[in-house]
């Protein structure tokens, strides 16, 4: 079932079929045409899109840690501006005097010329900070970082954390050109101030290396902002995750964008296919229809559409015309069938009534041809010398006894007439069987009897014993074969192979021949078979035997008395079949009729 469906889906028969398949195939390579579309133009923009939100977003981190990195050299040059050198110096390790008001500093130190740090502040005096901080400054070039300018800054590890180093040079009260020192101010980096900037959930992520880096995860993007040392290493990285809104809006404007198009398409294509079955396939349905119900009523009738304006218009109105050179054409072809058949009845007729009278006109030119048996002057006078007196005793003996003889001769002859006019009574009977037979067909049927195909076959031996052209030798079976047949018509039949046997034992022009007729019952059929050694017939030329006008004998016109013969055989529910070796190796014509069930 699943093999003859798709069969089916391959091969559609109807046009309506067809016609949704092309649809379907036109829709579904217009959906994915329209896909392909919206992806290639939809999907590249809103990845721009998405890019230049991620691009923002690494672009403010940035602003975010440059603006504190910034803020904390503007506190540190301050700081620097404000302080005397030596009083910062001389504190020395008083580590615990207040870091500077200032709420974005979280420690402050000092530092000389030649990096002796002179006093460290942390806010809250945590001495962890403060004690990361003298790490830190002691990793650091500061002069490097100050350079020739008033102020540097710089990122830089504070142990676990991660602080923007502001860097100024501490001037003395007399000299304030030139700088006794270095004032250092650290402001911790945290992950809640970037968040606080960037309005996003941000951190710091201190096992960071390398260079800026956007992991894709499940409909968000990790991205992480290297924050880079003095040195230029990255110390730490801010990280922080924003999820992909683009991206997903890009999938749904997708999505609604194939499936509004889809649907579009999917409407479309039902209304063409509505309106092509209502406009093509109802129409051809119609026309259909009525040549359909012309066919099975043999009425013709005119195309009810035929009115309309459009091509099924016009196809109706030139339905209507064929219709009509068809109904004249039928009329002629009724006439000329009629006049054919009744030639045709008439050609076969004539045919099986010559057979019929060939063994009359043979007998009859024989006795014609024939002499006497004996000379009627020599009887008289041979009975007048016995009539005289001085007629001897030997003379008269022996002109009784010619006497005698010539009587006897007549008889003979006067029997052997009888015989043969029996059988020319015969065939006229077989002739009138014909002729009557002919007169009853105009009216019915004729009829299906038991009939013996043995006493048939006799019946026309006459037809090859009398052949007038040739000496035939002829031997059938003796017995009685009950067959299912029309006897008139089987008789013609058997008639019209045997004088075609004996027409082609006389076409080989040996003057002789022989016909031989077998019988025999096999699968619920009596088979006859009519063997002859005359002229027979190619291979080539078997399969055209029993077409009507067809002859082997091309100065013969007729090619009629095997056409109605394999009729009548069909007609009879028996078959007629020819056979040859081919040409001059004789022929084997073999019929087969249906056998007479005895009822027990």
């Amino acid at each position: 079932m699943p093999r003859r469906f798709a069969r089916r889906l391959r091969a559609p028969r109807s046009l309506g079929a067809k016609l949704v398949l092309i649809l379907t195939i036109v829709g579904m390579a217009g959906a994915i045409g329209i896909t392909v579309l919206l992806a290639a133009v939809i999907t590249p923009s809103f990845d721009a899109l998405e890019a230049r939100a991620v691009r923002a977003n690494v672009e403010r981190t940035h602003a975010a840690l440059a603006d504190a990195a910034a803020a904390v050299e503007t506190a540190t040059r301050d700081q620097g501006d404000r302080a005397h050198g030596d009083a910062a110096m001389r504190t020395g390790g008083a580590d615990r005097k207040p870091v500077p008001r200032d709420p974005g500093i979280d420690g402050v130190a000092y530092v000389d010329r030649d990096g002796t740090i002179r006093n460290v502040r942390w806010r809250g005096a945590d001495g962890a900070g403060a004690a990361a901080l003298r790490t830190a400054i002691t990793r650091t070039d500061l002069a490097r970082i100050v350079g020739q300018g008033h102020s540097g800054h710089v990122f830089a590890r504070l142990g676990e954390q991660v602080a923007a180093f502001g860097v100024a040079p501490l001037r003395g009260r007399e000299d304030r050109g030139a700088a006794r020192g270095f004032v250092v101010m650290a402001r911790l980096v945290t992950g809640q101030a970037l968040s606080d900037q960037l309005h996003l959930a941000a951190r710091i992520d201190r096992t960071a290396r390398g260079d800026e880096r956007v992991v894709m995860d499940h409909g968000r993007l990790d991205i992480a902002v290297p924050i880079r040392g003095a040195d230029g290493r990255t110390i730490a990285a801010a990280r922080f995750a924003m999820p992909r809104e683009a991206m997903l809006l890009g999938r749904r404007m997708l999505s609604f964008a194939v499936a509004g198009s889809t649907l579009l398409l999917l409407i479309l294509l039902l209304v063409l296919r509505r309106v092509i079955a209502r406009l093509v396939l109802q129409p051809l349905r119609r026309v259909e229809r009525h040549m359909e119900q012309v066919r099975a009523s043999g009425v013709i009738t005119r195309f009810d559409d035929a009115a309309r304006r459009d091509e099924f218009g016009s196809l109706g109105r030139s339905l209507d015309a064929m219709l009509a050179q068809l109904e004249g054409l039928r009329e002629q072809v009724e006439a000329q069938g009629f006049a054919l058949g009744r030639s045709e009845s008439a050609v076969a007729v004539m045919h099986n009534v010559r057979n019929a009278l060939t063994p009359i006109s043979t007998i009859l030119g024989q006795g014609i041809a024939q002499p006497p048996p004996i000379d009627r002057a020599t009887v008289a006078r041979a009975l007048a010398e016995l009539g005289e007196a001085d007629c001897s005793a030997e003379r008269r003996a022996r002109l009784a006894a010619f006497a005698v003889a010539a009587f006897a001769a007549e008889a003979e002859a006067r029997e052997t007439m009888r015989g043969e006019l029996r059988i020319g009574r015969e065939a006229m009977t077989h002739v009138l069987d014909i002729i009557g037979q002919q007169q009853r067909q105009a009216h019915e049927r004729p009829p299906i009897e038991p009939c013996d195909l043995g006493e048939i076959v006799a019946r026309n031996a006459a037809i090859a014993r009398y052949a007038d052209s040739a000496s035939i030798a002829f031997s059938f079976p003796a017995g009685h074969y009950p067959v299912c047949a029309n006897r008139v018509i089987l008789s013609q039949v058997i008639g019209n192979l045997l004088g075609n046997a004996a027409e082609a034992i006389a076409a080989t022009g040996r003057g002789s021949g022989s016909i031989g007729v077998t019988i025999h019952t096999a699968g619920g059929q009596v088979v006859c078979r009519i063997r002859d050694d005359g002229e027979g017939f190619a291979a080539a030329t078997g399969a055209m035997l029993f077409q009507r006008g067809f002859s082997t004998r091309a100065h013969k016109s007729g090619g009629y008395g095997l056409h109605w013969s394999a009729n009548a055989m069909i007609a009879m529910d028996g078959t007629l079949r020819l056979d040859s070796e081919g040409s001059g190796r004789g022929a084997i014509a073999t019929l087969a009729l249906p056998v007479v069930q005895l009822i027990a």
